[in-house]
This record gives C-alpha cells, sequence and structure tokens, in this order.
C-alpha cells in the first residue's frame, strides 16, 4: 500500500520537529508556529507558518530549512512555505511540553 496524505503529514511532522528556533531550544512545530499543512493528491505540500517575531533573526533561513527538509521527504513531490503574521503568534499557542521544557508551567 502506497502512502496515504494522512501518513505523509505525520511524517512532515516529525521533519518539522527537527527545525529549532535558535532563540528557543523547543522545536517549531511544539512553538505552535506551524499554522497549517495541506498536501493535495499529488503529494505537492503547503505549510503555512509564523515566526515568533516578523524581524525574528531567522525569518529568511528558517522557512527555506524547513522547505529543504519537506522537499527531501521521498514521496513528496513539491514544498512550499508560506509565511503568515494572522494570527500573531501567542506564548499560548505553544504545546504543554514546550511550555514545561521553558519551565512557563
Amino acid at each position: 500500500m502506497g502512502m496515504t496524505k494522512k501518513m505523509l503529514e505525520e511524517v512532515i511532522i516529525e521533519v518539522i520537529k527537527t527545525c529549532y528556533d535558535p532563540e528557543i531550544p523547543v522545536d517549531i512545530y511544539s512553538m505552535g508556529l506551524i499554522y497549517g499543512i495541506k498536501i493535495d493528491d499529488t503529494f505537492n505540500v503547503d505549510v503555512e507558518m509564523t515566526l515568533t517575531s516578523p524581524n525574528c533573526p531567522v525569518a529568511e533561513s528558517l522557512p527555506a530549512e524547513v522547505e529543504a527538509k519537506i522537499q527531501g521527504i521521498k514521496d513528496v513531490n513539491k514544498a512550499k512555505i508560506e509565511i503568515v503574521f494572522e494570527p500573531p503568534w501567542q506564548m499560548d499557542m505553544m504545546s504543554e511540553d514546550a511550555r514545561l521544557e521553558l519551565g512557563m508551567l
């Protein structure tokens, strides 16, 4: 049986979890920076993500890193990252684990 969208999404999430915000020792998925992952029938992947702030030092490099890593998944046809600042990222978008990790709970 081939890869399903659901399976692919799980692989993508695992890959995204290897990308970190340089200022915070938590992966960007747990940070809540990924707003959406869309996969179409030909396995093109669109990811909507935000940054902790518009002048984040990795505003250029982080999306490129995420895109390259997703593009590297063998079943992915084409990956595209879209950066959005609506809704603005807030601390409460972080997973409980991430907040625990940062001593915020």
